[in-house]
């Protein structure tokens, strides 16, 4: 069982910078796919971006690209989401997820485990 716990969030005002962490016990991160995903009140869940097992392969939301950055360091079993140029739209909860797979799917509802999510508002 993988628990994963997320940290980082928080209030920044427009064009500011972020860096969520998403950290994994209870297993070997390098055996996973990892997806971000945030959720706005009264939206669904929404893909961000996902890192294949090794590191090697990103993936972004179009509305993210360029701005948004995730990266993992297996050996101390964490991953990461650094957001800049950030905007009153990204305000949302924030959440990482592991897949048991080489590459990260893009659907929620393909990801094994969740972490309980980091509140990331954007605002002046």
């Amino acid at each position: 069982q993988v628990q994963l716990v997320e940290s980082g969030g928080g209030l920044v005002q427009p064009g500011g910078s972020l860096r969520l962490s998403c950290a994994a016990s209870g297993g070997t991160l390098s055996s996973y796919a990892m997806g971000w995903f945030r959720q706005a009140p009264g939206k669904e869940r929404e893909f961000v971006a996902g890192i294949s097992w090794s590191g090697g392969t990103t993936t972004y939301a179009a509305f993210v690209k360029g701005r948004f950055t995730t990266s993992r360091d297996n050996a101390k079993n964490t991953v990461y989401l650094q957001m800049n140029s950030l905007k009153p739209e990204d305000t949302a909860v924030y959440y990482c997820a592991a897949r048991r797979d080489q590459a990260p799917p893009i659907q929620p509802w393909e990801y094994d485990y969740w972490g309980q999510g980091t509140q990331v508002i954007v605002s002046s």
